[in-house]
């Protein structure tokens, strides 16, 4: 009878030590499992750019390496964090630019937005289930096509914000994204950031006629003054296949209104584009407006990845205060491997005045391909002819990139 009770006892020990190892040890292995699916990786982007104004200042030459250092874990219970470390370098001294919020080579060279600087790039907290990814700290932000929220991809240090953002898909068709921000990391170094009171919304719904997306970006300069830029707008994009031609349609609206203590601007924006793709050539129509307010004000996305828009040689990352129109025809097609992309503005004034109507006419032309699977290269030129303002110039970038 001792000995069963005493089997019994060492049983019930058993299955006590049992009911408090086993959780214990599962969490371990998700810990586990978490830590083993963790990732890092580095990219590296090594470019000349070469930029020649007409004006007093010296031509521009640049030689830059961007390193991105990252690390990413697994997750657990749906949260994981990432971290990256990005550092931009001149390399073999070939620094004649001028990058003027930083003050270097101030007044000297043409601008190339290209500073030395070591930084955070990302560095967030992130929870994720089937329905809602929130992130808490330093994070790229891409909205649509970049047009007003953008990471600035093209220059080497990338924009980015300290954010928390939430994207909660409803459905397979209908999603939800709001982000505030308080800050603005720009790309030119810790000494251009900004601090802010942003708050991004962002709501898209796709169907088979194609995505309409509505959105408000409610912007302000946290500096202690009274400032807004309100942004409202709604967006369009559709395609539509037959046997040997794509079709592809865009449409956008927006209104804005600038505020200040002592200022109350308001103006629109309409983008329309239309294009086809046939035989693996595609060819697009577009006209982009950036209203005016009677030539005090132009519309303005102080978010955006502006590179992208208006001309590669940078003339309008400042809407002009007359407004700006923007009628441009592309073509785009595969070449040797590679793919090629050519492009015409035509740049008007939307409030035209007694001097400034004409706002000058660009070409931009670009080969990019792979060389050994592992390497992007790339080949990029501009040549803006100016008008009734601004200065004629051209500008050349030749890069390689790789990563692992």
């Amino acid at each position: 009878m001792k000995t069963q009770v005493s089997l019994f006892k060492r049983a019930a020990l058993a299955s006590l030590i049992s009911a408090a190892i086993l959780p214990a040890a599962q969490a371990d292995t998700d810990w586990h499992k978490a830590l083993s699916e963790s990732k890092a990786s580095a990219s590296f982007r090594l470019r000349y750019e070469g930029a020649n104004q007409d004006n007093a200042v010296k031509d521009a030459s640049a030689l830059t390496l961007r390193t991105l250092l990252s690390y990413e874990s697994g997750s657990y219970k749906g949260f994981s964090f990432k971290a990256d470390l990005e550092d931009v370098t001149i390399v073999m001294g070939q620094g004649d630019y001028t990058v003027g919020p930083t003050g270097y080579n101030l007044g000297q060279y043409s601008v190339i937005a290209d500073p030395e600087t070591t930084e955070l790039n990302q560095g967030y907290v992130q929870y994720k289930d089937d329905a809602v990814t929130v992130k808490a700290g330093r994070q790229i932000i891409a909205l649509d096509g970049h047009r007003f929220v953008g990471h600035v991809g093209w220059r080497q240090d990338w924009q980015t914000y300290d954010a928390v953002s939430v994207n909660y898909k409803l459905n397979d068709n209908m999603s939800a994204f709001y982000a505030y921000l308080n800050k603005r990391n720009r790309i030119f170094g810790e000494s251009a950031d900004i601090d802010s009171n942003d708050h991004l919304l962002n709501l898209s719904y796709k169907a088979d006629f194609g995505k309409i997306t509505a959105y408000a970006y409610l912007l302000e300069v946290d500096n202690d003054t009274d400032n807004s830029l309100d942004t409202y707008g709604v967006s369009y994009n559709g395609a539509y296949k037959t046997d040997s031609i794509k079709w592809v349609y865009n449409a956008e609206f927006a209104t804005q209104s600038s505020e200040t203590a002592t200022t109350d601007f308001s103006a629109t924006y309409l983008m329309l584009e239309a294009g086809a793709t046939v035989s693996d050539i595609t060819g697009k129509l577009g006209y982009e407006l950036l209203g005016s307010d009677d030539g005090a004000y132009g519309f303005a996305t102080p978010l955006a990845t502006l590179h992208k828009f208006n001309g590669w040689s940078d003339q309008f990352l400042g809407t002009p205060t007359q407004g700006l129109q923007d009628i441009y025809v592309s073509f785009a097609g595969k070449l040797a491997g590679g793919k090629w992309l050519a492009v015409y503005h035509d740049f008007s004034a939307d409030e035209a005045s007694a001097t400034v109507d004409d706002l000058g006419s660009e070409i931009n032309l670009q080969y990019t391909t792979k060389v050994a699977e592992k390497f992007d290269v790339g080949i990029k030129y501009a040549n803006y002819s100016a008008g009734d303002i601004k200065v004629d110039t051209d500008k050349l970038w030749v890069w390689v990139a790789t990563k692992f």
